[in-house]
Protein backbone atom coordinates (compact mmCIF):
# COMPACT_ATOMS: atom_id res chain seq x y z
CA UNK A 1 0.00 0.00 0.00
CA UNK A 2 1.07 3.56 -0.95
CA UNK A 3 1.36 6.09 1.27
CA UNK A 4 -0.96 9.21 -0.22
CA UNK A 5 0.23 12.99 0.05
CA UNK A 6 -2.59 15.10 -0.70
CA UNK A 7 -1.33 18.88 -2.43
CA UNK A 8 -4.35 21.11 -2.63
CA UNK A 9 -5.07 24.76 -2.32
CA UNK A 10 -6.38 25.47 1.28
CA UNK A 11 -5.94 29.39 1.66
CA UNK A 12 -10.01 31.51 1.39
CA UNK A 13 -11.46 27.08 1.98
CA UNK A 14 -13.80 26.24 4.48
CA UNK A 15 -12.49 22.70 6.39
CA UNK A 16 -15.90 20.90 4.82
CA UNK A 17 -14.71 22.18 1.33
CA UNK A 18 -10.90 20.98 1.94
CA UNK A 19 -12.11 17.82 3.57
CA UNK A 20 -14.45 17.19 0.18
CA UNK A 21 -11.58 17.88 -2.08
CA UNK A 22 -9.70 15.20 0.21
CA UNK A 23 -12.26 12.88 -0.54
CA UNK A 24 -12.30 13.29 -3.84
CA UNK A 25 -8.29 13.19 -4.40
CA UNK A 26 -8.26 9.90 -2.33
CA UNK A 27 -10.58 8.07 -4.60
CA UNK A 28 -9.37 9.70 -7.71
CA UNK A 29 -5.57 8.25 -6.31
CA UNK A 30 -6.64 4.41 -5.87
CA UNK A 31 -8.54 4.54 -9.01
CA UNK A 32 -4.96 6.00 -10.96
CA UNK A 33 -2.26 3.81 -8.96
CA UNK A 34 -4.95 0.50 -8.98
CA UNK A 35 -4.60 0.16 -5.30
CA UNK A 36 -5.81 1.24 -1.82
CA UNK A 37 -3.54 3.87 -0.14
CA UNK A 38 -2.60 5.24 3.13
CA UNK A 39 -3.48 8.60 3.53
CA UNK A 40 -0.73 10.87 4.78
CA UNK A 41 -2.70 13.73 6.79
CA UNK A 42 -1.28 17.28 5.92
CA UNK A 43 -4.91 19.45 7.09
CA UNK A 44 -3.55 20.71 9.72
CA UNK A 45 -7.14 21.70 11.38
CA UNK A 46 -6.03 22.21 15.03
CA UNK A 47 -2.62 24.20 14.43
CA UNK A 48 -2.96 27.70 15.82
CA UNK A 49 -4.17 30.51 13.21
CA UNK A 50 -1.50 32.51 14.08
CA UNK A 51 1.18 30.48 12.28
CA UNK A 52 2.69 32.31 9.29
CA UNK A 53 1.96 30.25 5.84
CA UNK A 54 5.75 29.17 5.61
CA UNK A 55 5.44 27.19 8.78
CA UNK A 56 2.57 25.53 7.55
CA UNK A 57 4.44 24.70 4.05
CA UNK A 58 7.57 23.47 6.22
CA UNK A 59 5.54 21.20 8.14
CA UNK A 60 3.82 19.65 4.73
CA UNK A 61 7.56 19.01 3.26
CA UNK A 62 8.09 17.37 6.48
CA UNK A 63 5.32 14.89 5.50
CA UNK A 64 5.75 14.35 1.78
CA UNK A 65 9.08 13.49 2.83
CA UNK A 66 7.35 10.39 3.88
CA UNK A 67 5.28 9.79 0.51
CA UNK A 68 5.30 7.25 -2.27
CA UNK A 69 3.23 9.15 -3.96
CA UNK A 70 1.87 12.86 -4.18
CA UNK A 71 -1.47 13.76 -5.19
CA UNK A 72 -2.06 17.47 -6.45
CA UNK A 73 -5.60 18.76 -6.55
CA UNK A 74 -7.26 20.77 -9.22
CA UNK A 75 -6.09 24.86 -8.69
CA UNK A 76 -2.38 23.71 -7.65
CA UNK A 77 -0.64 25.71 -10.25
CA UNK A 78 -2.26 29.13 -8.67
CA UNK A 79 -0.81 28.11 -4.70
CA UNK A 80 2.26 28.92 -4.01
CA UNK A 81 3.02 26.41 -1.38
CA UNK A 82 1.64 23.34 -3.95
CA UNK A 83 4.03 24.65 -6.63
CA UNK A 84 7.02 23.93 -4.25
CA UNK A 85 5.60 20.95 -2.92
CA UNK A 86 5.65 19.72 -6.90
CA UNK A 87 8.94 20.76 -7.57
CA UNK A 88 9.96 19.40 -4.22
CA UNK A 89 8.14 16.29 -5.45
CA UNK A 90 9.28 16.13 -9.03
CA UNK A 91 12.98 16.91 -7.57
CA UNK A 92 13.15 13.65 -5.18
CA UNK A 93 11.50 11.97 -7.14
CA UNK A 94 7.83 10.88 -5.47
CA UNK A 95 5.75 9.57 -8.03
CA UNK A 96 2.92 12.39 -8.72
CA UNK A 97 -0.37 12.05 -10.01
CA UNK A 98 -2.07 15.80 -11.47
CA UNK A 99 -6.17 15.57 -10.69
CA UNK A 100 -7.60 15.15 -14.47
CA UNK A 101 -9.89 18.41 -14.71
CA UNK A 102 -11.97 16.89 -17.46
CA UNK A 103 -13.79 13.97 -15.70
Amino acid sequence: MKKLFISQPMNGKTDAEILEVREKAIKSAEKELGEKVEVIDSFFCNAPAENKPLWFLGKSLELLSEADVAYFAKGWEEARGCRIEHQCAIDYGIETVIEDYTR
